[in-house]
């Protein structure tokens, strides 16, 4: 199938609308053509489609902004959809896009209240909150580990070393999502289905975490999560009681999906 040629004035207006999508996220732009090795007047070109950068220039900017040469070609939203191992043609029928993608319906943007029977301490339960937000097409994940389960693994208890995010993905009866803390230190896996309530908010499922067998800790859990919605002074709330909890201390609903006294299989 022939491939349309496109003039030089469409690639460059091309890239210069990819470039300004990429540099808005920045609330400077003298400062972000410091960062790149640009003067700020050729950068400025290259915003209005004017001027196209040289190779070695272009392999600066597609490395600074994680994207590749499509840029030159391609709107920039289409071409960071199709990057990395997920969406790469080889699993693009299995995990790509259209799998991926999970409706509002299936699980809504917003917070969420979670709880679970703790890896490390049998007796003790593990609340806290979650971010589920859209970017496109994709269904990130975003939370917080409890400072005192950080501490209890000897880990300093930081934003960052705390903080761990994930991408979910729509399967069959349910959501599941994997999940990492930043340099991939940890990493868990999670199943949801939706649970019939009068306000339909919970989902209930498991999480497994990638250990190794120990025959004295667990590797998997009941879990439940709760749609608190948008509210960021009510997701604030529940973030201060995160951490550690006996059943007793759990919402009522929360124990009753967790099935505390039967067996998980």
């Amino acid at each position: 199938m022939p491939v349309t040629a496109r003039t030089p004035a469409q690639l460059r207006n091309m890239f210069g609308s990819n470039l300004r999508t990429l540099s808005a996220d920045y609330p400077s732009i003298s400062a972000l053509s410091r960062d790149l090795g640009i003067n700020r007047t050729q950068f400025n070109r290259y915003l209005s489609g004017e001027s196209f950068p040289r190779p070695d220039v272009l392999a600066r900017m597609c490395d600074f902004f994680a994207v590749d040469a499509r840029v030159l070609l391609e709107p920039v939203d289409q071409v960071a959809r199709d990057t990395g191992p997920i969406s790469s043609e080889y699993l693009r029928d299995f995990m790509g896009p259209a799998i991926q993608s999970v409706s509002e319906d299936s699980l809504p943007s917003g917070f969420y209240q979670f709880a679970r029977r703790s890896f490390v301490k049998d007796d003790q339960f593990v609340r806290g909150v979650v971010l589920i937000k859209r970017d496109g097409d994709n269904t990130f994940l975003r939370g917080y580990e409890p400072k005192i389960a950080m501490a209890m693994q000897g880990i300093p208890a930081t934003a960052q070393a705390r903080e761990y995010r994930g991408f979910v993905m729509q399967i069959e009866d349910g959501v599941a999502a994997t999940v990492a803390r930043r340099n991939g230190m940890t990493a868990s896996f999670n199943y949801l289905s939706r649970v019939t309530s009068f306000q339909n908010n919970f989902w209930v499922g498991y999480v497994a975490r990638t250990v190794r067998e120990d025959t004295s800790g667990m590797r998997m859990t009941r879990l439940v999560y709760e749609y608190l919605g948008k509210n960021t002074a009510e997701a604030l709330f529940r973030a201060r009681r995160a951490g550690f909890c006996t059943l007793e201390e759990l919402m009522p609903f929360h124990q009753r999906l967790l099935q505390p006294h039967d067996p998980f299989r």
